[in-house]
Order: C-alpha cells, then sequence, then structure tokens
C-alpha cells in the first residue's frame, strides 16, 4: 500500500481514530462530517497517510489537503485538523450490514488488524462509532 489510500479518518483524541472507507460517492466525507458535529476533529478527507507506530496504525493528512473537507452541494469546507490519530476502528460505507448482532469483523493495514463495521440501515452509525471510540464493542 503506496501513497495515501481513497478514505477519510476523523478522531475524538489522538489515541481514538476512525477510518472511513468506500466507493466514492458512497458518504466517507458526510459521514465523517456528522461525527465532527459531534466533537471529532478531522485527520483527513478524501486520502489519508497510515504508518505504523509502535505496533499502532497511524493516520496523517498530505500536506495539501490538510484541514479541508469536501461537503457536497456545499463545496471545500475548512476544518481545524488534528495532526494525526490511533485508528482503532474502520468503516466500510460500501457494504451495509445485514446481520441484528453481527460477528466481528476485522480488516488489516499494514500488517495492524482493526475492526470493522459496515454502514448501518439504521441511521445510528454516528452513536454507534463515538460509543465504540470511548468505550470499545462487548461482544
Amino acid at each position: 500500500m503506496d501513497g495515501p489510500l481513497h478514505a477519510t479518518a476523523v478522531a475524538l483524541s489522538p489515541e481514538a481514530g476512525v477510518l472511513i472507507l468506500g466507493p466514492s460517492g458512497s458518504g466517507k466525507s458526510s459521514l465523517a462530517l456528522r461525527l465532527m458535529a459531534f466533537g471529532a476533529a478531522l485527520v483527513a478527507d478524501d486520502r489519508v497517510i497510515l504508518m505504523v507506530e509502535d505496533g499502532a496504525l497511524i493516520a496523517r493528512c498530505p500536506p495539501p489537503i490538510a484541514g479541508l473537507i469536501e461537503a457536497r452541494g456545499a463545496g471545500i469546507l475548512r476544518a481545524a485538523p488534528m495532526t494525526q490519530a490511533r485508528i482503532v476502528l474502520a468503516i466500510d460505507m460500501g457494504q451495509e450490514e445485514t446481520e441484528r448482532l453481527p460477528q466481528s469483523r476485522e480488516i488489516a493495514f499494514r500488517g495492524v488488524t482493526l475492526p470493522l463495521v459496515l454502514r448501518l440501515q439504521h441511521g445510528h452509525l454516528e452513536a454507534v462509532i463515538l460509543q465504540w471510540l470511548k468505550a470499545g464493542r462487548a461482544m
């Protein structure tokens, strides 16, 4: 995986970040904006640099787009960026969850395995992500 990944990253703190994956138009930036409205900080929108440091997956933003996020229909918005964040959760906006209580899913980047959540049908994905970042998943 050379170069930036087509994804978006936001974080509640430098130790609690989420990587949002999916094809163009799947809602990555929209989800990030909603999470930012609830207190998350922008790490990177559209392109994310991933590196492994001390066994942790760290997300950073390519300098030319730092502090910028696309809002479809409104343009490019400015945001106070978080310089970097440890990614502890991945969301795939390109796949929809069909199970009520799904088994744990995982995805790996640069040898680091992360829990994976698929897009939810019921409109509470932001709340799920924020609670996961605060306290994790029970089972």
